[in-house]
């Protein structure tokens, strides 16, 4: 990782501490609220110009890896944030709205970087990807209006045409600008030069989203400072239960340990970009549902680098095991 992909977590509070500042100036709100969505383009933009999906039936050739981390992700996770947002934030349906918005988007990105760090199967992570994002794309505003359309006002119109302006429209020119980027320069070009350049252009923006956020709600922050403090606990719990349910899992389906990195990053990762980015603009009435997504970048980036080294303690133990299993068949 670069300094910028290293150092994300403080770059994203950085930004906070930036953009609650910048709220207490008058004038700054309003034009700040106006900035949010064309960082969050942009960013998921550079995201997008990444994602091959081209290889979406590559995955499947290791069905068990593939159709359990499907399985988890958009089967166990919903109901997951939905019984943890009901254990600790029934009396926030705000806050509850954002939890359940972190947790049924499986992240597009950064978990391929703790699955090389943690030397588990990146091959395998990146056929998983497309679908992760294709699901969560579709499935979404059905979780939505599943689970949380009796904690706030649901906008159907409005939260399809957040989809389609902030999903499908960067989705789009990302493709296109994949497609002709490769044709004109070449895939080794686009893979080695190009790609690499686009991560701190993601975290950049991300933090520009991030503190223009803060700066345009920064009153209703100041008026409410526990409630950040609120989200950390469930999404601390859904860290720590995922991960036994993957170690649980790579028992169960025999995963060598390369399928057991692939399987527990796809399984714990999350993407609040995206999330962020909808919330924005579906939710333009609920500020603290965008709020409590800010969490996200928060904690993940420290808690998937613990379990990066988690998985490398355990490489030793985990691989005899595997071998020892195999040689009794």
């Amino acid at each position: 990782m670069d300094a910028v992909e290293k150092y994300q977590s403080a770059l994203v509070l950085a930004a906070v501490a930036v953009g609650l500042a910048a709220g207490q100036i008058e004038g700054v709100a309003p034009v700040a609220d106006r900035l949010i969505v064309p960082f969050l383009m942009v960013m998921l933009f550079a995201a997008f110009v990444g994602i091959p999906l081209s290889s979406l039936r590559e995955a499947f050739g290791n069905r068990r890896v593939a159709g359990s981390s499907l399985l988890v992700n958009f089967v166990w996770s919903p109901l997951l944030a939905v019984g943890l947002g009901a254990v600790f934030l029934r009396d926030q349906p705000a806050l509850w709205v954002g939890l359940i918005m972190l947790l049924v988007t499986p992240c597009t990105d950064w978990y391929l970087v703790f699955t090389d760090l943690a030397d588990g199967d990146v091959p395998l992570a990146t056929s998983l990807l497309p679908y992760n994002l294709v699901l969560q794309l579709v499935l979404l505003p059905v979780y939505l209006y599943a689970f949380a359309g009796t904690l706030v006002d649901l906008p159907l119109a409005l939260l399809a045409e957040s989809v389609l302006l902030v999903l499908v429209v960067p989705l789009l020119l990302g493709g296109v600008a994949r497609r002709g980027l490769t044709r004109a320069k070449g895939e080794t070009w686009f893979r080695e030069r190009f790609l690499p350049r686009l991560s701190p252009v993601q975290i950049v923006f991300l933090a520009l989203a991030i503190g223009a956020m803060f700066a345009s709600q920064g009153g209703v922050i100041v008026e409410n400072p526990r409630l950040l403090a609120l989200m950390a606990v469930p999404v601390a719990l859904f860290y720590a239960i995922n991960l036994g349910v993957g170690f649980a899992a790579g028992r169960l389906l025999d995963f060598s340990y390369g399928e057991l990195v692939c399987f527990n990053n796809t399984i714990l990762s999350r993407n609040s970009p995206t999330a962020l980015a909808i919330a924005v603009v579906a939710f333009p009435n609920e500020p603290l549902i965008a709020l409590a997504l800010v969490i996200g970048p928060l904690l993940e980036l420290p808690l998937l680098g613990v379990i990066s080294q988690v998985h490398l303690a355990v490489r030793g133990r985990w691989t005899a095991g595997f071998d020892a299993s195999r040689s009794d068949r």
